[in-house]
């Protein structure tokens, strides 16, 4: 039983890969669609606001589905059709920019229906020390997809000598996940692996306004890292400006390396920082997510500063901001799992999914975007870079901001936790979940109370 469990987990971290990767194939040819399609900063970052609306908007539909149906073939549905609209935005010529928004909004199905629902089959599978090692091999995904994403885009676009081909390649990922889903990954009851059933407090919300800040540091830097190292290149003359396709990406290719091993070191240190200060505290886990946020908020500021002065600075910058930023992710994960009845747990994932997404990296990319638009004052490639530079500061305040709520978070951690394992659902309004179709009287506090 224990064997195949693991193995579950395992075909989930997989599945993870591939999502994550198709995603991030589109922003590392960002510098080749800008010239292809002739936009503004303002318009590229509409692009990813669009496709994280579209997600944000569809989670709580999928949370609600992935509390009452099969898990797994919905997620099958959402993956297939994720992977058709995206090579289906591959063949849109460039005078229908309007198409590509329009394709970019319906990749959110996908990332809506895997996203939502992938971490409740994790902790149906799993419990206590075991489901926070699962939850960081599984997040181990985010960062290592997103950089193999950039690193496998930019060379199928160095390669094909086209960034359309970068798209193109990408459903056969998508494929390859709906078949390790629909045939390896097992659909587990609903909180079998627990004998009780949990319940949320503050420490909710507040982690959950916590996880925003990073949303909107993550999602700013995916989109506009790669253009702002390339953008100082060309200011200080190490590079050629992209008058025509294809762009130098190397950006892209050393941005998505960083990436996959900060991502590996971030998550991987965070679990373990968080797992010895268990047995100190039991505020371990918000102070862990607090810490990394305000550790991350110089490092980044200093990536922005020197990019002028030395490329080298600047990359270790990078590398030491998102080590520290990226020790949220399956602590932030655990937080929530421990704390939410295990038959609501979809729902709690499409609330934080979407308040995370409407205040975090639905905005940020578009925010950055506009703000380096108003920023510059001439049409020249120093005023480029300075305007973007300028704009990228946002993500070191919105960092200090993010530890605040996760310091606000420790205090009620604990409290609640021990509420939560003590919780005894009322006999007047069960929760039942049958094994098929839809569960029956529900109260609506027993998600928030």
């Amino acid at each position: 039983m224990l064997h195949v469990t693991l193995k579950a987990g395992v075909m989930m971290l997989k599945i993870q890969l591939c999502i994550t990767g198709i995603n991030y194939f589109f922003k590392s040819v960002l510098p080749d669609i800008e010239q292809f399609f002739s936009i503004s900063d303002g318009k590229s970052g509409l692009l990813q606001t669009v496709f994280i609306c579209s997600y944000m908007i569809l989670a709580p539909l999928f949370g609600y589905l992935g509390d009452r149906y099969n898990r797994k073939y919905i997620m099958c549905v959402g993956i297939f059709f994720w992977s058709l609209v995206t090579l289906a935005s591959s063949f849109i010529g460039k005078e229908h920019f309007w198409a590509l928004l329009l394709t970019r909004g319906l990749v959110g199905v996908g990332e809506a229906s895997y996203s939502t629902i992938a971490p409740t089959i994790i902790a149906d599978l799993f419990v206590k020390e075991m489901r926070t090692n699962m939850l960081s091999i599984f997040y181990f995904a985010i960062p290592v997809g997103s950089g193999l994403g950039y690193i496998v885009g930019s060379k199928v676009n160095d390669v094909a000598g086209d960034w359309h081909w970068a798209l193109r390649v990408t459903p056969s990922l998508g494929l390859l996940a709906v078949i390790l889903l629909f045939f390896v990954v097992q659909e587990p009851k609903r909180g079998a692996i627990e004998a009780r059933p949990e319940h949320t407090l503050p420490s909710f919300v507040l982690s959950t306004f916590g996880f925003t800040t990073v949303a909107f540091v993550t999602g700013s830097l995916a989109l506009w890292a790669p253009a702002f190292l390339f953008r100082a290149g060309v200011f200080t003359g190490e590079k050629q400006p992209c008058l025509k396709a294809p762009c130098d990406n190397s950006d892209s290719v050393l941005f998505g390396i960083i990436t996959v091993v900060t991502g590996i070191l971030g998550v991987t240190s965070g679990v373990q920082v968080s797992k010895k200060l268990r047995t100190r505290t039991p505020r371990a886990d918000p102070l862990v997510c607090a810490a990394g946020l305000l550790l991350a908020a110089p490092f980044l500021y200093l990536s922005i500063m020197f990019a002028q002065a030395s490329t080298v600075a600047t990359y270790v910058f990078i590398f030491l901001g998102e080590t520290f930023l990226s020790m949220n992710w399956a602590v932030v994960a655990d937080i929530l799992l421990y704390v939410v009845i295990p038959t609501r747990r979809s729902t709690a994932e499409a609330f934080q999914i979407v308040l995370s997404h409407l205040l975090g990296d639905a905005v940020s990319p578009y925010l950055i975007g506009v703000v380096s638009d108003s920023i510059k004052k001439s049409d020249s490639y120093m005023w480029d870079f300075r305007s973007l530079q300028m704009s990228l500061l946002l993500c070191s305040f919105v960092a200090v901001v993010g530890g605040a709520f996760f310091l606000a978070t420790a205090l009620f951690i604990e409290k609640d936790r021990h509420l939560a394992e003590n919780y005894v659902p009322s006999d007047d309004a069960p929760i039942i979940v049958p094994k098929r179709g839809r569960s029956t009287k529900v109260s609506v506090s027993s998600v928030l109370i």
